[in-house]
This record gives structure tokens, sequence and C-alpha cells, in this order.
């Protein structure tokens, strides 16, 4: 986003935006909050996330309509009231560790980009991360080797193999980052009207689809013309 200059454009006028899975985490009941308090419930289970919601808002993007996005407490484990408008725009990346799990929702993208990143960088930036939301962190542990590893490689790891383009080294792989600017700005520059497994409809829409960042793991969903119509790291 920053390298494509869209950080800089107000929201309602940008052409590319960026979704994340974890907007769409279920909301939870009395008894699964108080386990997630504890570091006790699963957040990297594929039954975490709303996939009704999901399927049904990414449906609205490629038709080129306004959504509003959940927004997500990842310090309570609570969807709050306020959600985020989204704008249409001519290129969606839709990121998160399970966007390619289900087939409905993973058919959805014209391209898949997995991002692999070493399971020492993923841990390290985890600890980092959940202890600045004031979880300690032996708690953080329990939780990494009892949900987060398992889950990462029963249901995460094993999508890997719907992937188009796989980035080793995240973001430190500056080159293959520039492809990706370089391919979007195709797009929006109109050298590209056409994705291999994209589909132009009666009313001449070209469609793209979302990304994702495996640590983790990552997925890209692209949407409709804007004529005819924010990443995060993991938050759990």
């Amino acid at each position: 986003m920053e390298l494509l200059g869209q950080n800089e454009v107000e929201r309602r006028q940008r052409k590319v935006l960026i979704l994340s899975q974890d907007s769409f985490y279920k909301v939870l009941t009395a008894e699964q909050q108080g386990k997630a308090l504890k570091g006790q419930y699963n957040f990297d289970h594929p039954d975490a996330f709303d996939n009704d919601l999901m399927r049904a808002t990414l449906k609205n993007i490629v038709e080129g309509k306004t959504v509003e996005v959940p927004t997500y407490d990842f310090v309570t484990h609570s969807r709050m009231p306020d959600t985020t408008v989204v704008y249409p725009a001519d290129v969606v990346l839709f990121e998160g560790i399970l966007v390619f799990y289900n087939q409905d929702i993973r058919d959805m993208f014209h391209l898949r980009l997995f991002v692999d990143t070493d399971s020492d960088v993923r841990l390290s930036r985890r600890v980092l991360r959940d202890m600045k939301r004031g979880r300690d962190l032996e708690q953080i542990l329990t939780q990494y080797t009892t949900f987060v590893k398992p889950a990462f490689e029963e249901f995460c790891l094993p999508t890997k193999k719907y992937a188009d383009v796989i980035i080793p080294r995240g973001v430190d792989n500056m080159v293959a980052i520039n492809l990706i600017v370089q391919h979007i700005q195709d797009i929006l520059n109109g050298d590209i009207c056409k994705w291999q497994r994209g589909a132009v409809n009666g009313h001449g829409r070209t469609y793209k689809r979302p990304f994702s960042e495996q640590a983790e793991s990552s997925s890209v969903l692209a949407a409709g013309k804007r004529s005819h119509l924010e990443s995060s790291s993991r938050p759990h």
C-alpha cells in the first residue's frame, strides 16, 4: 500500500485496499470468552471464523458494493459495535492465516500469495506482540504449543499448495514485494485486463482476487472495477 502510494489517499478514493480475515472472528459466548482470556481458546481453528459473513462480505465487494466490515478487539476477544466502511476499489488484498482453507472462499481469489515466514521469526513476533497486549509469557507459550503450532500444521500449512506464488522471508523479500507492486500497478493502469482464473461478465467488468500472509500464512483478494462499482499481523 505504501509503495503504491495508496496510504496517502483518502479512504473513499483508494484504488487498492486491504482487508483482514481477523476482522471476521466469531462472536464468542460467555464461556468461550472466559477461555479466551485464559489463553485456552483456539483462535487458529477454521471454526473460529464467521465464514458465512466473510463469504457474503467478499461477494458484495466483488460486486462493487460499499460494505461494513466488523471491528474486532484483540485484547477483550470481542466484536466491537462499530464497523469499518469499505468503499469499492479496483484491487482488494485479503490477508489471513486460513483464507485458502474453504474452497468457496478460496475460489473467489484471482491471485493467491503465500508468505512463508520462518517459524522462529513467527514465534518471536507473536511473543513480543502478545506481551504488549498485557499477556504473560507462560500463557503465550502454552497457547502456542497447545493451539497455534498444531493448528498451523493441520490447517494452514496444507493450504500452501493452493498458492500461485510462494514468498519466502516475508517483508524482507523486497524483490517479491516489488514484483507484486508492479503487477498491481499494471492492473490499475489497464495493462492487465484479464486474470488467468478470472472472467469478464456481460457488463464488461473485470474481476480480480485476494492476498494472504502465512506466519502465519496469507492470501490476496481483488474486486471489481471502480467504474462499476486495513494488513494486520495475526491477532491471536
